[in-house]
C-alpha cells in the first residue's frame, strides 16, 4: 500500500473544525496576509489561495462583506469581483501555463459550497489529465507545490 503525505492539510481540517468565525470574514489588518494567504485587498473584494486546493494556483475572491448569496452582492462589489477574476486567470495563466480553468461559485449547501454563508467565487486551473486515477479512484490530490510557494509566484501579479 502506498501512502501519501500532505500534513499541511491536518491544520486546516482540525482549524476549520474547530473555528467559531467565518473564514472569510478577515480584518482589516494586512500584517498576517502572507500567512493567510491573501493576496491582496480591493475596495470590495480579496484575493485568497484557497488552503484546501482542487489543483495547484487556485484561488478564491470574496467580498469583505458577510453576504450569503450572489445576488445580494452590489454592483460595485460584482464589478470588482468579476474584474480580479480576470486578474486571478492572467495571473495563472502567466505562472502556470494551464490548458483551462474552472470559474464558479457554489451557492448553497446543496450546490457544493463549503462555506454557505460567506459567497466566493473559485478560479482553479486546469491541465489535461488532471482528473487522473489520484482524484477518481484514490479520492486524493497530489499538489507539487506548496502553498507558501504557489503564494509568491502569485503575490507579484498583485501587487498594489
Amino acid at each position: 500500500m502506498d501512502y501519501l503525505w500532505s500534513p499541511w492539510r491536518y491544520q486546516y481540517i482540525v482549524n476549520i473544525k474547530n473555528t467559531k468565525h467565518c473564514v472569510f470574514c478577515i480584518d482589516s489588518s494586512a500584517e498576517s496576509d502572507e500567512k493567510k494567504f491573501i493576496l491582496f485587498r480591493g475596495k470590495y473584494n480579496f484575493v485568497m489561495l484557497n488552503i484546501f486546493p482542487y489543483t495547484t494556483g487556485h484561488v478564491l475572491v470574496s467580498p469583505y462583506e458577510h453576504v450569503s448569496d450572489f445576488s445580494d452582492c452590489s454592483p460595485e462589489q460584482t464589478a470588482e469581483m468579476m474584474q480580479l477574476a480576470k486578474q486571478c486567470k492572467l495571473a495563472l495563466e502567466r505562472s502556470y501555463e494551464p490548458n483551462g480553468f474552472n470559474i464558479g461559485m457554489n451557492v448553497g449547501k446543496c450546490a457544493g459550497a463549503g462555506v454557505e454563508h460567506h459567497v466566493h467565487l473559485h478560479i482553479v486551473p486546469r491541465w489535461i489529465g488532471d482528473a487522473n486515477f489520484m482524484s477518481i479512484v484514490g479520492e486524493s490530490r497530489v499538489l507539487p507545490e506548496t502553498l507558501e510557494v504557489t503564494y509568491q509566484k502569485l503575490r507579484k501579479f498583485f501587487k498594489e
